[in-house]
């Protein structure tokens, strides 16, 4: 847990020196909040806080569960959990960071995306990525506009997600 600390710690306080635009998001409800000026106390979360925003988040999905830590303007960081493989994504002008908690799976990046006709979009592959089977203390970064997924998932699997608008 220390690790997880250390290398959120370090991924949001270095995050307002690489984001220098707005963030884009897909249609949101409401724009997010701005990321605390520099000198400012920062953001802090208790992993027990955390953990109960995670488990009940859970209890409502099969799916894709999360326990936003900060979603700012400049960045968005989430433990994120997975019960099963994901189709494959990209985000347009964000870099994404994953630290690997707990589980483990295959994560596929790079590449291109592939969606069938008729085939639901979170149905979606990728044709020639990379392929890294990834176990906790794993790191994966995924440059912006980069296709990636989780194409196998064993059992379950939670990872750390820093999003940060990537410089350009």
């Amino acid at each position: 847990m220390k690790a997880l600390m250390c290398a959120l710690v370090l991924c949001v306080s270095a995050v307002p020196v690489m984001a220098q635009a707005p963030a884009r998001a897909a249609a949101p409800a409401e724009q997010p909040a701005p990321a605390p000026a520099p000198g400012s106390a920062g953001i802090f979360k208790a992993n027990t806080d955390l953990q109960s925003v995670l488990k009940a988040a859970m209890a409502k999905t099969n799916d894709m569960a999360t326990s936003p830590i900060a979603l700012t303007d400049q960045y968005r960081v989430n433990i994120v959990h997975r019960p099963k493989a994901n189709g494959a994504i990209a985000h347009p002008g964000n870099t994404e960071l994953h630290y690997i908690i707990a589980g483990t799976g295959t994560v596929v990046t790079g590449g291109k995306i592939v969606r069938k006709p008729g085939v639901p979009a979170s149905d979606a592959t990728i044709e020639g990525g990379e392929t890294h089977d990834v176990k906790p203390g794993d790191v994966v970064i995924v440059p912006a506009g980069s296709a990636h997924m989780y194409s196998k998932v064993n059992g379950e699997i939670t990872y750390l997600e820093v999003r940060f608008v990537a410089p350009k």
